[in-house]
């Protein structure tokens, strides 16, 4: 069994509850989280996607760790080129100085979805490109080391000791291994090619004052629960909702698992959708116990990042309380 499980919550809406509604549930999936003894949670960065609530993963942060007391607490991630890095540094600084200890800093180098998108966050995506450069820049405003702008500090980021991470989207892995960072890595569906970033970044990994040996965080959705169906089904309103999102150009809020499963869907979004429920780690707790010890066998990953969103929170609440059993928590 991997050693230490933690939770990254995108606070995706459901129909017939409103965005903010989305932002509660995620800061009370977090007072659930410390509850059942996961390691950590994380928020998101997503910019003008009707289906997802979390736009500002710093503010939310801050609001989750002031909702607990001892969980870790941090993004996945915020995306470092939409950003100027002593902003995010200065952001961080804020949430290490409030809560000392609890604070991690997911950076991930995506940019805008579209187009749009893009030119109102003023970005293009060649800034993607320069990721590398950016996270060296942020990581010299922590600890004083940079020298592009002489007499500027970030205060009160300076000097502070806040882990930070890096989302392997495209060249990502390469870069956690050259800055000596630990990797996340997703998703679990994909298990040759996770095996395959997690071989080359171990491989390639420079020790460094953030980290001495790799660190692996693999990702993915996990659903548990009293039979493999009610597992499934946990599956079924993320599944229509990338199915949705890739035939009509838009991912929606999540709906009830039934209203899908009553759909007539065409032979595309039929093709879609299932290959969207096809590969999650899903199941009882004995099934899933199994696949995940596999996957720490295959990986050797250091811990596990669950992932799951699901229109039925009970039912969500639920599968989480089952991990953590299987975990032993």
């Amino acid at each position: 069994m991997i050693r230490r499980i933690s939770i990254l919550d995108r606070s995706r809406t459901r129909r017939g509850h409103p965005a903010p509604e989305a932002l509660r549930d995620t800061v009370d999936l977090a007072r659930a989280a410390e509850d059942l003894g996961y390691h950590r949670f994380w928020v998101s960065e997503h910019h003008s996607v009707p289906g997802v609530a979390g736009s500002a993963p710093t503010v939310l942060a801050a609001a989750v760790a002031a909702a607990t007391h001892r969980i870790r607490v941090g993004t996945g991630g915020v995306m470092l080129p939409n950003h100027q890095p002593m902003v995010v540094a200065e952001q961080f600084g804020v949430l290490e100085s409030l809560f000392p200890g609890r604070i991690d800093m997911g950076l991930g180098r995506s940019v805008g979805f579209t187009g749009g998108i893009r030119r109102a966050l003023g970005r293009d995506t060649g800034d993607a490109d320069r990721f590398e450069e950016q996270l060296a820049e942020l990581l010299g405003w922590l600890d004083g080391t940079q020298r592009a702008h002489p007499e500027v500090h970030a205060r009160p980021a300076e000097g502070l000791r806040i882990p930070a991470y890096v989302l392997a989207t495209g060249e990502g892995a390469g870069i956690a291994a050259r800055a000596g960072l630990p990797l996340v890595v997703g998703d679990l569906r994909a298990r040759g090619r996770v095996d395959e970033i997690v071989r080359a970044y171990r491989k390639e990994f420079r020790p460094s004052a953030h980290g001495e040996q790799p660190y692996v965080v693999v990702s993915g959705t996990v659903a548990v629960a009293a039979t493999a169906e009610e597992a499934r089904r946990i599956l079924v309103p993320e599944a229509w909702a990338l199915a949705h999102s890739r035939t009509r150009g838009s991912f929606p809020p999540l709906r009830p698992a039934e209203e899908i499963e009553a759909l007539e869907m065409t032979p595309k979004e039929r093709e879609l959708y299932e290959g969207a429920l096809a590969g999650h780690v899903h199941g009882t707790e004995d099934r899933v116990a199994d696949r995940l010890a596999d996957i720490a066998a295959t990986t050797g990953a250091d811990e596990l990042l669950v992932t799951t969103s699901t229109y039925d929170r009970t039912a969500l609440l639920d599968s989480y309380a089952r991990l953590a059993r299987i975990a032993g928590f």
